[in-house]
């Protein structure tokens, strides 16, 4: 690692070329294809991907999840055994706990969202409970092998500092299941983490950082409380820490990171919860590093939090200094400001710049267009350099 400079990453998903887009319609319409060109395509354009991000300026780069299915957390139902799918009961589509349309934010801003989900603001749902029936056992060996050669060989051919993949949270992964073989929420969560597990070992085991992404950790908060309070929420959230936790057993803290977000889409979210009734909690996730939202309007004030808040020894702060569900495009000065004003609080050496979330919310729905996309990460690599230069009192290579 730089020790003179902040380092540049972001959250992993990009958007995909329309050359692989094709293939990955294919795939999850279950369509027949052709296998051998859909993996050369897949190896070209991470190589691609790889290579522009050097190019741009981003120090540990990610293979955009281009080997994912529908989205950044569903994509794990096709590597476990022990679930399956089952239409939503007429009882089922009434809990705004099990309905993506639920919860106060598309409540209280119906008239928005008609016209949001009308015009493609949001992936097209399909209308299937997960059901567990069994032990959960990880069965994409294959698949996440795949990744992590393709993003070895492209990150072999770049001038980065390394490469990360983006993997799914025990609370993220098979959110609002029904579990008919465990017998308690505590033993279906520690048998996901269980099977989980031999995912993020083969990313790290193989020189790779892995990075855990949470984004139902923080996204229930809305439609949990009320009725619960904000008590009842925390003993949710310790729950599935502890789980995540032990998934990560094993794992050496440097080389995981933990992603959590208010939700990709851009539109309000005004019933979120705040980072300052949670920080305490992600922070005893065992990782280290922790990136989180702070370009996002609703919560960049959040930065305040560490003014009293201690961040841990050997800890990293990776700060979303750019974002990702818009399409101005940040000034550098602006990512400066945003890096040197935490970097002061918790020590330049604790702070890695990155997005706030990805900008694809899945193969199939990107935020900005591509070349927004790149124009972002080139201001988030030029603003890290400026607020180098300002912290190191030097001009940053």
């Amino acid at each position: 690692m730089a020790g003179d400079r902040i380092l540049t990453t972001h959250i992993g998903s990009l958007v995909r070329p329309e050359k692989l887009v094709a293939y990955l319609h294919a795939i999850e319409d279950d369509k027949p294809f052709d296998r051998a060109a859909y993996e050369a395509v897949l190896k070209e354009s991470i190589a691609e991907l790889v290579r522009e991000q050097a190019e741009t300026g981003i120090d540990i780069v990610s293979d955009g999840e281009f080997g994912k299915g529908i989205n950044w957390a569903f994509y794990i139902q096709r590597r476990l055994s022990g679930i399956y799918h089952r239409p939503f009961t007429p009882e089922e589509l009434k809990d705004p706990m099990l309905d993506a349309g639920g919860g106060p934010d598309r409540t209280n801003f119906a008239e928005f969202y008609r016209e949001y989900e009308a015009t493609g603001g949001a992936t097209p749902r399909k209308r299937a409970r997960v059901i567990c029936d069994g032990p959960l056992k990880y069965t994409g060996h294959d698949q996440v092998r795949r990744d992590i050669a393709n993003l070895k060989a492209a990150v072999a051919d770049a001038d980065v500092v390394g490469g990360f993949l983006p993997v799914v949270a025990p609370a993220s992964a098979l959110p609002n299941v029904k579990d008919e073989y465990y017998g308690s929420e505590e033993k279906f969560l520690f048998g996901l983490a269980e099977a989980l597990r031999e995912e993020y070992r083969a990313v790290v085991d193989a020189g790779l950082f892995v990075q855990i992404d949470d984004a139902f950790l923080t996204t229930q908060y809305e439609r949990m409380v009320p009725p619960l309070t904000l008590e009842g929420y925390r003993h949710w959230v310790e729950m599935r820490i502890d789980a995540l936790n032990h998934a990560l057993e094993g794992i050496p803290p440097e080389r995981a990171r933990y992603h959590i977000c208010w939700g990709s889409w851009n539109g309000p979210h005004v019933f979120d919860v705040p980072m300052k009734d949670i920080v305490d909690l992600v922070l005893n996730v065992k990782v280290g590093t922790y990136l989180f939202e702070a370009a996002n309007p609703r919560h960049e004030h959040e930065w305040r939090v560490w003014e009293t808040v201690k961040l841990p020894a050997g800890k990293t702060l990776a700060p979303g200094v750019i974002s990702h569900s818009t399409n101005v495009v940040e000034h550098p000065d602006l990512v400066a400001e945003r890096l040197v004003r935490i970097a002061k609080i918790v020590g330049r050496e604790n702070v890695m710049a990155s997005t706030d979330c990805g900008f694809a919310q899945s193969p199939f729905l990107r935020r900005v267009h591509p070349s927004i996309q790149w124009a972002k990460l080139k201001a988030l690599a030029e603003g890290a350099r400026r607020a180098s230069a300002e912290l190191w009192g030097h001009k940053a290579a």
